[in-house]
């Protein structure tokens, strides 16, 4: 009997034992799971303003030199996309670029290509240059209704993209970029999908455009976890 409740209190001493044991290294990997995260979200936000930092300056630097340049064009300075009137490049309902529009591509593209390029720090973090294309809503003669309508002004804004992405490298800007800028541009029809708004209002001259745009690569939190373990050691 005696012996009995005697391995009772021993089997219950090591289970308090364990569960003690268990608790200790729970915590611990608690405190450092909350150590690691609290390293990562501050160098992920130390990254991603670092990153912010060096695209406004660029986006100031391009607005300045296409000023420089007499060129007219609508630079978002936030994130540099810019915005080129359909009237700029084609003549209405077409995809291909006018006398004017070659002329016009060649002053602005040098200066946009060769500005980006330029600065090593923030081309390693862009993904792609976007030309977009946008249309109006306006309806064709003969269409038969609106999916249709959607789908041709698809197809033009799309064309126009590729006209101005396809004249692009036959400017002046620094052939040292051309193979980045073949493996980074992207083209893109968006329709009638975006309008441009004025009260309420669809603009239509204004909807009718082709954007440039820079996507930046989003930053890696896996990679910010990493050197927060390595911190640790």
């Amino acid at each position: 009997m005696s012996l009995m409740m005697r391995r009772t209190k021993n089997e219950e001493g090591d289970n308090n034992i364990f569960w003690t044991t268990m608790a200790d290294l729970l915590l611990g990997l608690a405190i450092i799971f909350m150590t690691l995260f609290v390293l990562a979200m501050t160098g992920f936000t130390q990254q991603s303003l670092e990153q912010k930092k060096q695209q406004l300056e660029v986006n100031k630097e391009l607005i300045e030199n296409l000023k420089k340049a007499n060129i007219e064009a609508q630079v978002d300075p936030m994130t540099g996309d810019i915005k080129i009137s359909d009237l700029e490049l084609f003549e209405l309902s077409s995809y291909t670029l006018s006398p004017k529009g070659k002329a016009y591509l060649d002053k602005l593209v040098p200066i946009y290509i060769n500005t980006i390029f330029s600065k090593k720090e923030l081309i390693n973090e862009i993904e792609n240059i976007i030309i977009q294309g946008h249309t109006d809503s306006q309806s064709y003669a003969g269409i038969k209704n609106a999916d249709e309508q959607y789908m041709k002004n698809m197809t033009l804004s799309l064309q126009r993209a590729n006209s101005v992405a396809d004249y692009m490298f036959k400017t002046n800007f620094n052939k040292e970029y051309n193979d980045k800028l073949k493996k980074m541009i992207v083209v893109e029809g968006k329709s009638f999908s975006e309008p441009v708004m004025t009260n309420g209002k669809e603009d239509y001259n204004k909807s009718r455009r082709v954007e440039m745009r820079l996507k930046v690569k989003k930053l890696d939190i896996t990679e910010v976890l990493v050197h927060g373990v390595q911190f640790l050691k």
